[in-house]
Order: structure tokens, then C-alpha cells, then sequence
């Protein structure tokens, strides 16, 4: 008897492994790990969009840039190397949507505070206005974190370009200036890559949650 328990030992042991790996592949069918989607200028509202990318369906990312923060440092896509970071549009006399924006963003500063590789960045879309010094001023009235959130001014037409053609965040205001735009107050999660992986409604708490929810499924996917 002992020497035919001894004879099948190493078949009952493959058995046993196979039948773990079998068990496992089936869990993760019924509960897959999630993962985010990668937006390309085809999947935005179209009115967002630069009528030269409406059509793009891949490889869209986050162009270069260099502008000055609240603190007049110059501020580029380096400063975001390797970072996952969100993005909006506002600026400082708007007395509509962008104050419960900038609420909102501060307490998503709250939340990543400890989460060095996630940054913020909010750029002005009026900045002939929202000069360096305003911005600080802005800044020390709403609670931002130097290092981990930056508010940007500078070139109008590279403003409105980023909006509407890295971003998609923006309307075209047909009127006035090349260069005048309708900001949304869209929210962009923006992935290491560049790479566009949520937009939300910045002034909405439920989408502020659903952002929270979505960034951790993001920093879970550099861990894999």
C-alpha cells in the first residue's frame, strides 16, 4: 500500500499545482484587474477639439510646453517627467465655475499630498490678467502646495493650443481674438506617458471621487 501512494506522490503533486493554476486563471476571468482607457482626440466632443485632430485615433499625447508659476520659476514637461499628473483651465477673476474647481483641485491636493509621483497643474487662460503676482496671491488664498501644484501663466497662443489640441478641453469662442477660448471645467488625468487616461467634471464631488478611484487604478498599473 505505501508503495503505491509512494509511486503516485509526484502526480498527486502536479495535480494539486495544476488544479491552484486552474483556479486562479478562473478568479481572475470572473474579476479582472481594471485598467483605464487611453483618449484619443476621436473619443472628445468634437467641439473641444482642434478640427485638425478630430480624427486622430492614436498616439495622441501631451505636447512640450514652458510656462512661469505662481513663484515666477519657468515650468516645462520636465518638471512632469515620470509623473502622473492632473490638469485644468481656469482663471483668477472668474467668479462662476472655477472657484469650486479650485476647491476641488485642493482637495485632490489633500489626498496626493504624500503621492510624490502625482503633481498638479492648472494654467491660466487669461494670462495678460493673471500676471505672476496675482497668481501667488491666488495661490496663498487657496491653500497650494508649492512643488506639488502649479498654477501657470504665459503665452496666450501656446495656452489655447495646449487647451484644444493636448488637452481637448476647450471651446473655440469663434469671436475676437485667434486666440480666445470657452475653458470647460473639464479635470485631465494625465498618465508617465503623457498620455491621457480621464477626463471629469471638476466641479462635480462624485467625478472628484471617480478621479480618486481611477488615479489609484493607474498608480496600481506601474506596479505590475
Amino acid at each position: 500500500m505505501l508503495t503505491f501512494f509512494g509511486k503516485y506522490k509526484r502526480f498527486g503533486l502536479v495535480l494539486l499545482i495544476l488544479s491552484a493554476l486552474i483556479i486562479a486563471l478562473f478568479y481572475r476571468a470572473l474579476d479582472p484587474e481594471k485598467s483605464l482607457p487611453v483618449f484619443q482626440p476621436s473619443d472628445v466632443n468634437p467641439e473641444l477639439v482642434d478640427s485638425s485632430l478630430q480624427h486622430v485615433k492614436k498616439y495622441h499625447r501631451i505636447a512640450d510646453f514652458s510656462l512661469t508659476n505662481q513663484n515666477g520659476a519657468t515650468i516645462t514637461q520636465e518638471d512632469y517627467r515620470d509623473k502622473i499628473y492632473i490638469a485644468d483651465f481656469f482663471f483668477t477673476t472668474c467668479l462662476t465655475i472655477c472657484p469650486v474647481m479650485t476647491s476641488n483641485m485642493a482637495d485632490l491636493q489633500a489626498a496626493v499630498l504624500r503621492d510624490d509621483d502625482v503633481l498638479l497643474l492648472s494654467h491660466s487662460v487669461t494670462p495678460v490678467i493673471d500676471s505672476v503676482p496675482r497668481l501667488k496671491a491666488y495661490a496663498l488664498e487657496k491653500g497650494v502646495i508649492d512643488g506639488k501644484w502649479n498654477l501657470v501663466t504665459g503665452n496666450k497662443k501656446q495656452i489655447y493650443e495646449l487647451a484644444r489640441k493636448s488637452y481637448l478641453v476647450a471651446k473655440d469662442d469663434g469671436e475676437g481674438d485667434a486666440y480666445d477660448m470657452i475653458h470647460t471645467e473639464n479635470f485631465v488625468l494625465v498618465d508617465k506617458e503623457r498620455r491621457i487616461r480621464g477626463i471629469y467634471n471638476g466641479t462635480d464631488k462624485d467625478d472628484m471621487t471617480r478621479l480618486l478611484a481611477d488615479l489609484r487604478v493607474l498608480q496600481a498599473s506601474y506596479r505590475r
